[in-house]
């Protein structure tokens, strides 16, 4: 099986920049099992300095402590592997950063390391926008190297499907502001 994982997270990349072009706005990734994917993918894009504020690699437990502020209890109450764990190291980036966008990874990209509950193959990803952060669950089939790349694409396309969201807000926000402006 030929992988084009990589393929698909530059052109996602691509496209995400095109969006965050002159916004204002920058990004931040906070990733675990993709061990730094999806920031390698947007710093394949030429001018991502304009967007791209950061990215946090945490793969222990310690470094999601102490980098974005995961608390201990939830760490042992939820583990690593959890929408609590990944919307907390979400808010933490954001927090890390000057972001106003943020995704987080964690899962198990195996081999081993999988149970009933959280088989190998599961991904957590959160992203958070201006304080609202949302979360899915996602479990992708095949090795690590399938695992990590389907992650690093489904946080992407998380991002742009945000990125487009907040700037056709903010386009209407900009259009409403300038009608009032007209009328005074």
């Amino acid at each position: 099986m030929v992988d084009l994982g990589h393929v698909v997270a530059d052109e996602l990349a691509a496209h995400l920049g095109k969006v965050l072009e002159g916004q204002g706005v920058l990004i931040c990734t906070a990733e675990s099992c993709t061990g730094g994917g999806v920031s390698s993918a947007i710093t394949s894009v030429t001018g991502c300095s304009e967007w791209f504020d950061r990215g946090f690699v945490v793969y222990s437990n310690d470094a999601k402590r102490k980098m974005l502020g995961v608390k201990v209890t939830t760490l042992k109450k939820h583990g690593a592997v959890s929408k609590a764990v990944v919307e907390e190291m979400a808010k933490g980036a954001i927090k890390k950063s000057n972001a106003t966008f943020s995704v987080a990874i964690s899962g198990l990209a195996g081999p081993g390391g999988g149970t009933e509950e959280k088989p190998v193959g599961l991904v957590w990803i959160a992203w958070a926008v201006e304080g609202q952060i949302d979360a899915t669950r996602m479990i992708f089939p095949g090795d690590g190297a399938a695992v990590r790349s389907g992650a690093v694409a489904m946080a992407l396309q998380g991002l742009l499907v945000r990125a487009l969201e907040w700037k056709d807000k903010n386009k209407k926000n900009a259009v409403d502001i300038g009608e009032v402006e007209s009328l005074v």
